[in-house]
């Protein structure tokens, strides 16, 4: 487990790629990277989303054609380093002002939700026999911001990535399920289109599943639906050491925890300091256009390696329970979201 003190050393190594034995590994996650992002071009299979289509074109080449053994060292640095890399520049994204400017009312919303999701599916999760990092996994990546949540939440809590391919499996799918009730029930005209958005924003797993699901509402929806997703990703590094915290509490009852040794993902911290950059308008916008399209690749990348490592008898064994739990979870924050929505005006 990472420690403040030797951040800095594991943060310099993600800008290193010195060794070419990592090259077949990394070209092999890219190659599926790039295939995912073709095929999610096609009709009805772009609301799955890039990230999505990655993670299952690794599992199935792992089915199919196995992995070639001079892959899996660039594979396993792609799961860990470029995925690492990939969240740090998806800071990218946040404009803290712009999220500020929600109001607090907004904000508040958002953390309720993050608060319930991961509560709830972590309570239906250890009810049920699941396994403590896979409730806890599948909880963030409902609550916060699907896929990229998982991956930034797994060194927190000591999941391995069979672990952590599973849970993100399990969150894209639910979140593609979520995203074709959620346009039904758009025309059931329950909810005035701007609340939709808000609906959509506070409750869907990943960004892509947001604009999916607010597109046929309008621009002002998919604005709002994408504003009110935003401030869940802001929410995203305290919600990663407050789950690591209270992992590493449950695991060792008794021990003491201060600021330096208090286990944390190093990376959230580059993850945070681009948001400030952003925030502060340094950067011009082909820059910030550059590392946001960057972002989505290595996060893409890092996916197809992830679903590289796992086999159809690990989902099977590991998934089950996750997933039927993730499902009631996501079933029951959205009841409440909605409730909430209708009941406070927003």
């Amino acid at each position: 487990m990472q420690t403040y003190e030797n951040c800095k050393q594991n943060t310099l190594s993600l800008l290193k790629l010195r060794q070419a034995r990592y090259l077949p590994g990394i070209i092999l996650t890219l190659v599926l990277s790039v295939l995912a992002r073709k095929i999610a071009t096609f009709p009805y299979v772009s609301v799955m989303g890039t990230m999505v289509l990655a993670i299952l074109l690794g599992i199935a080449w792992q089915a199919i054609m196995d992995v070639p053994q001079k892959a899996r060292e660039g594979i396993d640095f792609t799961a860990k380093k470029i995925l690492r890399l990939g969240i740090i520049l998806m800071g990218i994204r946040l404009n803290i002002n712009s999220i500020i400017s929600m109001g607090p009312k907004i904000l508040l919303f958002d953390l309720a939700v993050i608060t319930f999701a991961v509560s709830f599916i972590y309570f239906l999760g250890r009810q049920t026999g699941v396994d403590k990092k896979m409730a806890l996994l599948t909880g963030v990546g409902t609550g916060v911001c699907g896929a990229a949540a998982v991956a930034a939440t797994a060194p927190a809590v000591e999941a391995n990535e069979e672990q952590t391919a599973v849970s993100v499996a399990i969150i894209s799918l639910l979140g593609t399920a979520g995203t074709v009730a959620y346009t039904f029930l758009l025309q059931m005209g329950l909810i005035s289109r701007q609340a939709y958005g808000i609906f959509a924003g506070a409750t869907l797993h990943e960004l892509a599943h947001v604009v999916a699901a607010a597109q046929p509402a309008g621009t002002a929806a998919v604005q709002m639906a994408v504003l009110v997703k935003l401030g869940r990703v802001a929410l995203l590094a305290p919600a990663v050491l407050v789950i690591g915290f209270f992992y590493h509490r449950t695991q060792n009852p008794g021990a003491k925890y201060s600021f330096r040794n208090l286990p944390f993902p190093c990376f959230i911290l580059g993850f945070l300091g681009v948001s400030i950059i952003n925030t502060a308008g340094i950067l011009p916008p082909r820059a910030t256009s550059l590392l946001l399209n960057l972002s989505v690749l290595f996060l893409t990348m890092a996916m197809a390696a992830l679903g590289l490592n796992v086999n159809i008898s690990s989902l099977h064994r590991l998934g089950k329970k996750p997933f039927a739990v993730g499902f009631l979870g996501s079933i029951v924050l959205s009841l409440l979201s909605f409730w909430l929505i209708i009941h406070f005006g927003f």
